[in-house]
């Protein structure tokens, strides 16, 4: 089994599904036909490193989830105990991206540079928003700033997945946006 951190989340179980063990799960990857590949699943809760391996005896697509029976899980009680856990498959064998494409969540922990104009150093890229626009939100610290900054294609330069570089190059007032609002503006609002 892969050591604890090199695994990504695929899909959470939401409730039982059935008599026979079967449990329902959110699909919370862009290649949920992978399962079908996939006879060996990792089930731990969000914030436990230990994991534990389950074979997949069957799967189906039902509504939007999926459908999970797995070996040894028999009855509803076995799959209730199951609710909430999150499953998990090792970061090596997540689905290959076409040439150039990036995993949003490699970003995390990188370095974010602005290569418009001068190069510099805007932070460390703490978390990644989805669901609030367009494109997917960075979100970056530094010195006690935080800035949201769009993972637009139009932006996007390099992202060196090794040495956990990302350049973009920003448009003119894009951090301005983020700044924190002096006195005299707080009073204003």
């Amino acid at each position: 089994m892969p050591p604890s951190g090199e695994f990504i989340v695929i899909a959470q179980i939401v409730r039982p599904q059935g008599r026979r063990g079967e449990v329902l799960a959110e699909i919370l990857t862009d290649f949920p036909e992978k399962f079908a590949e996939r006879s060996q699943l990792w089930l731990g809760r969000e914030n436990d490193a230990e994991r534990r391996e389950y074979t997949v005896v069957s799967h189906w697509f039902h509504k939007g989830k999926v459908v999970l029976k797995f070996d040894g899980v028999e009855s509803i009680s076995d799959a209730e105990v199951l609710k909430g856990f999150l499953i998990h498959v090792p970061r090596e064998k997540r689905a290959e991206l076409a040439g150039g494409a990036i995993y949003v969540g490699d970003l995390v922990g990188s370095l974010l540079l602005d290569v418009s104009g001068d190069p510099h150093e805007i932070g460390k890229i703490e978390d990644v928003r989805r669901g609030v626009g367009a494109a997917p939100l960075l979100v970056v610290h530094e010195h006690g700033q935080e800035y949201e900054i769009p993972f637009a294609e139009e932006y996007l330069v390099r992202f060196d997945a090794v040495r956990k570089i990302l350049e973009m190059k920003l448009p003119a007032g894009l951090l301005e946006v983020n700044a924190p609002l002096k006195e005299e503006e707080r009073r204003r609002k």
